[in-house]
């Protein structure tokens, strides 16, 4: 059985002037444990909605989605969400407090979540940063930061609503590098919003794309089995996976764009 389950999913959104709004309907997908699913569409076509309501955060106007069989009631311990921003970070907690933060709600012991902290901290490349406040750090440093948070929290799945957008381009390709070695490290179950073709190839081991919104579903899964030296932008095999996903979203953007004018 796979880890998520999302079955005939539908979300409507209702309007205070009585024109309700269709943000995804008949969304199925199973995500196996251990995988990393990218979800891939154009603006507007729900993607987010579709990770709030894996998260909990949104409630689901009809279908199911599950996590180990059991359905999805809110957000709960089992399922971690990273950010776009670095907003979630505490301006007045040191890298260490941040980390901690979870686990000091949650009761853990002072020195046994320090000693997680700085495991986790260490893994996202961070170590004798520690003291540091977000003020202090840039923005790679800030989503490491966050992402070490969620890992601490030891969650069964990470939520990623595009949490590399904000960076600059080294910063972008340097973090998607490390993204992959963490996940690697942890056997994670991911789940990545992205509109950008490229970071899905390189991340993925599945990428699903999505119809135009609005009433968006999925469209078509592509499988990534690509090796580490192929996920280098110019490997043939790259570029075939690439413009296999192009295919599935030209048709989509063309849509989308349509119907913004």
């Amino acid at each position: 059985m796979a880890l998520v389950q999302l079955a005939q999913v539908g979300k409507v959104y209702r309007s205070l002037k009585g024109s309700d709004y269709v943000a995804v309907r008949d969304f199925s997908l199973d995500i196996e444990a251990g995988e990393f699913f990218c979800l891939l569409g154009t603006s507007g076509c729900g993607k987010t909605t579709v990770l709030n309501m894996v998260a909990g955060f949104e409630t689901v106007s009809a279908g199911d989605i599950r996590i180990g069989g059991k359905p999805i009631a809110g957000p709960a311990a089992d399922r971690g969400v990273v950010f776009q921003g670095d907003d979630s970070l505490y301006g007045w907690l040191s890298a260490l407090g941040n980390v901690e933060f979870g686990m000091r709600m949650r009761g853990v012991p002072r020195a046994e979540r320090e000693q997680k902290a700085r495991h986790y901290i260490e893994l996202v490349g961070l170590k004798n940063q520690e003291h540091k406040h977000p003020s202090e750090l840039s923005g790679g440093m800030k989503q490491r930061i966050q992402i070490a948070r969620v890992l601490a929290n030891e969650p069964q799945m990470l939520l990623m609503d595009e949490p590399f957008a904000a960076l600059d381009a080294h910063t972008r390709a340097d973090m998607q590098r490390e993204l992959k070695r963490i996940c690697a490290a942890t056997g994670k179950t991911v789940l990545f919003i992205t509109h950008d073709i490229d970071e899905a190839t390189i991340l993925a081991d599945r990428i699903g794309v999505m119809h135009a919104g609005p009433a968006s579903k999925l469209k078509g899964i592509v499988p990534v089995t690509l090796g580490e030296a192929e996920r280098e932008r110019t490997h043939d095999n790259f570029v075939a996976v690439y413009r296999r996903v192009h295919e599935l979203i030209r048709d989509e953007v063309a849509i989308a764009l349509q119907r913004t004018h």
